[in-house]
């Protein structure tokens, strides 16, 4: 696929980035052969290999899931101005 000046510029425009006339030639000649590589990467047969999340097939390590921390909501609550059944009250902000 080629890529001009031009298809760049608006690129550009449309990242709101502002490029010289320099640097758009630069970047339209990286990006063709990016999508050059892109190319050459679709015609690599990958019919037998299995999708993976991750290129290392390594578990990642858990911690147990426990309450660590205190349950202080009371103690929160007692210096909030406004709660109900354990919900702040807050001044209705959108009509």
């Amino acid at each position: 696929m080629a890529i001009n000046n031009n298809d760049v510029q608006k690129i550009a425009q449309l990242a709101r980035l502002e490029l010289n006339d320099e640097q758009a030639t630069k970047f339209s000649s990286e990006l063709a052969s990016i999508l050059q590589l892109v190319e050459q990467m679709k015609t690599c047969d990958t019919e037998s290999i299995a999708p993976m999340t991750h290129p290392f097939d390594a578990a990642l390590r858990l911690r147990e899931d426990a309450v660590t921390e205190k349950n202080l909501r009371d103690k929160f609550q007692s210096i909030a101005p406004a709660t109900q059944d354990g919900l702040y009250l807050v001044p209705k902000v959108i009509d």
